[in-house]
C-alpha cells in the first residue's frame, strides 16, 4: 500500500477491525518512511451489478448515488449518518444476495421506501414524492392516508 503523503510503499498495520457490519476491514496504517498514519478499507470485490432504469438504460449500481438520495430525503431530519450508512449497506447486501447481474430500479426504489417508512415518515414522503412523481396534493394525501389510518388522533399543538 502506498502512503498517500510520501508515496512510499513501506508501512505497517497498527490496528485492524471489522467495519460496515462485517463487510469491510478497517486498517490503521503507519508509513515507515514518513511516520504519518492513514486509514484503509478492504472490501470483497463483487461482480458489478447493473441497474435497469425505467427507460431501459443500464447503469452500474452506485452505493454513493443511493446514499445521496437518502441524504436528500432525510435533509434536516434527526437521522444520523450511521443510520443512513446502515440502510445503504442493507440495500446493497440485499441486491447482491438476490441478483447476479441486473436489478430493476423499481425494486431498488421500493426497497428504499420500505426502509424509510420504518425510519422516518417525513423522509419517506419526501422520497416517495420524487420516486412516484407526485403531481399534486392528492398524490401526497393518497400516500399519507395508510400511515395515518393506524395512528390515534394527535392532540392539538400549542401555538
Amino acid at each position: 500500500m502506498k502512503c498517500p503523503y510520501c508515496q512510499s510503499d513501506h508501512d505497517r498495520v497498527i490496528d485492524s477491525r471489522a467495519s460496515d457490519d462485517g463487510c469491510a476491514i478497517r486498517r490503521r496504517r503507519q508509513c515507515l518512511a514518513c511516520k504519518r498514519r492513514y486509514t484503509t478499507f478492504e472490501r470483497v470485490e463483487r461482480a458489478s451489478i447493473r441497474v435497469v432504469k425505467r427507460d431501459g438504460a443500464r447503469v452500474g449500481f452506485d452505493r454513493n448515488k443511493l446514499k445521496q438520495g437518502l441524504e436528500k430525503a432525510c435533509w434536516k431530519r434527526p437521522i444520523s449518518g450511521a443510520k443512513l450508512e446502515a440502510i445503504v449497506s442493507a440495500i446493497e447486501n440485499d441486491v447482491e444476495t438476490h441478483f447476479e447481474s441486473e436489478v430493476d430500479s423499481r425494486y431498488l426504489g421500493e426497497l428504499v421506501m420500505r426502509h424509510l417508512r420504518e425510519l422516518d415518515q417525513v423522509a419517506y414522503v419526501r422520497f416517495a414524492s420524487v420516486y412516484r412523481q407526485f403531481q399534486d396534493a392528492y398524490d401526497f394525501a393518497d400516500e399519507i392516508r395508510p400511515m395515518l389510518s393506524g395512528l390515534p388522533d394527535r392532540p392539538p399543538r400549542e401555538p
